[in-house]
């Protein structure tokens, strides 16, 4: 292999690394610990990706507005381990969500506990992202 295509290969694989690390966040890079929120939705969305899941809900306010939410979880693999499989769920099903609010505001939270349709409790957080409970049981957020 001639220096060319040693220095392609390295800007290619520099470009791949530092797109994984953006993908893959701590929780402090994204969520507020100070402030837990419980969502109780219906369930529109589910994205089973890698490095991150998304389940977006339907949520009804007291006034009966309506909005959507984000719900962040670990990637497929780590919640398949948990017991949490997608088949467990489908659209139109009624979630319990515990998890944290966005830094930057909107409607995204981290999803650190998820209450499926059929009672089961899993850990929805991400392994290793030193957020609250680090995902290493389906424990509630504070004050929940």
């Amino acid at each position: 292999m001639n220096l060319r295509h040693s220095l392609l290969l390295a800007t290619a694989c520099s470009s791949l690394l530092f797109a994984s690390a953006q993908a893959h966040h701590s929780f402090a890079a994204m969520y507020d610990a100070a402030k837990p929120v419980r969502l109780v939705g219906t369930l529109t969305k589910v994205e089973w990706t890698n490095p991150h899941s998304y389940f977006h809900l339907n949520v009804t306010a007291k006034d009966g507005s309506v909005s959507t939410w984000a719900c962040e979880g670990a990637g497929p693999g780590a919640l398949s381990r948990r017991g949490f499989n997608k088949s467990d769920i489908k659209i139109g099903d009624q979630l319990i969500v515990d998890g944290y609010l966005a830094k930057a505001g909107g409607k995204i939270i981290d999803a650190r506990r998820v209450t499926l349709p059929n009672g089961k409790i899993v850990s929805g957080g991400t392994p290793g992202d030193g957020g609250p409970g680090d995902a290493a049981g389906a424990g509630r957020p504070p004050g929940q």
